[in-house]
């Protein structure tokens, strides 16, 4: 096995097992920095014209976005905000498929702003578990109840 290979089934084991031991909250997280790298990595395949690595790197970054984020939406409990975000959604889909057909590192570089922004959003809204409290709060605070979720209820 040389270098690489390791180096590959290593991540792939990291990544498995951040993923078993993950909220559905901080699956959620997973889903915005994969979507995330996955467009830098088209960037960067796009700028060295490796059309292959081009295009593996676009379509992991629209089955994260399609078939993670926006496949993971409650439409039903999450109303309005739920609906928004699954047209939001789609419309990064559609700027990722134009930005690998016509080159546009303008368009990639616009879908990564909108993920950092809801990927800012949703890390700022990570519930307090009981593990992530002060020992002293933890003592003195009732039993945290399990908030349901109103958006991103399928997982």
């Amino acid at each position: 096995m040389n270098a690489i290979t390791a180096s590959n089934a290593y991540a792939k084991v990291g990544i498995e097992s951040g993923t078993l031991a993950a909220d559905p909250h901080k699956l959620i997280a997973m889903l915005y920095q994969g979507a995330l790298l996955a467009i830098a990595n088209t960037k960067n395949a796009m700028l060295r014209k490796d059309i292959p690595a081009k295009g593996a790197a676009v379509a992991k970054a629209l089955l994260i976005i399609a078939e993670g984020l926006q496949a993971s939406l409650d439409k039903n409990a999450g109303g309005q905000l739920a609906l928004n975000l699954d047209a939001l959604y789609s419309y990064m889909c559609s700027r990722l498929v134009h930005a690998n057909a016509n080159n546009d590192p303008e368009a990639l570089d616009e879908v990564a702003r909108l993920l950092n922004e809801l990927k800012g959003a949703w890390d700022s809204i990570r519930p307090m578990t009981t593990t992530a409290r002060p020992a002293v709060a933890a003592q003195a605070a009732p039993p945290a109840k399990k908030q349901p979720s109103l958006v991103y209820g399928r997982m």
